[in-house]
């Protein structure tokens, strides 16, 4: 064998492990973002996001957010489940849909989830953005409309880093991550 032949066969050979190795690390990155991005109750998530008219994205990435998919979850504030429904707005969201629930009803996955979707879908009709209506999921409609008012937000949601909740800055920025992260899977 020539030392030409010998040297474009070492390249071949070098070429398949790398493309062997790529392929390993694709597969492994894919199985890696399928673990940390569940997609959990699918079925309730797809029902309520077609019902509400919200993507299905945004719905999976509020429940990575608020439960990370840990259906019994209760928060220090006494939010509830998947989508981390408060008492109060599951009892309104429930009135509105003319729904009767416990207060135990709220932790089933399925009522949490339509709860909340609608909650969310009612947030986004009413500030015309999901940025606004992200925010106002975790610091509540009195606050945003207050930061609206003071002109500390804008009302088309684009200067979310204005927001002066450090904790709600960060929820909307993470909330937003989730979502492009879970269009891309879904997709």
């Amino acid at each position: 064998m020539t030392k030409r032949v010998k040297n474009a066969s070492n390249a071949l050979k070098a070429v398949i492990i790398a493309s062997l190795i790529l392929i390993i690390i694709i597969m492994l990155r894919n199985i890696i973002i399928k673990i940390s991005y569940p997609q959990k109750y699918k079925e309730y998530v797809e029902k309520y996001s077609k019902e509400y008219q919200i993507d299905k994205e945004l719905i999976y990435a509020m429940i990575k957010t608020e439960s990370n998919f840990k259906q019994d979850a209760i928060s220090k504030k006494k939010a509830f489940g998947l989508m981390q429904i408060l008492e109060n707005t599951a009892y309104e969201m429930a009135d509105e849909l003319k729904k009767e629930i416990t207060k135990e009803d709220i932790l089933n996955p399925e009522i949490n989830i339509c709860l909340g979707a609608k909650y969310i879908s009612n947030l986004i009709q009413k500030y015309g953005n999901i940025e606004l209506a992200i925010a106002s999921y975790n610091a509540g409609i009195g606050n945003v409309d207050n930061w609206l008012e003071q002109g500390i937000i804008k009302q088309d949601g684009t200067d979310l880093q204005n927001i002066p909740f450090k904790e709600t800055n960060n929820y909307v920025r993470k909330i937003l991550r989730d979502y492009e992260i879970y269009k891309k899977i879904c997709g």
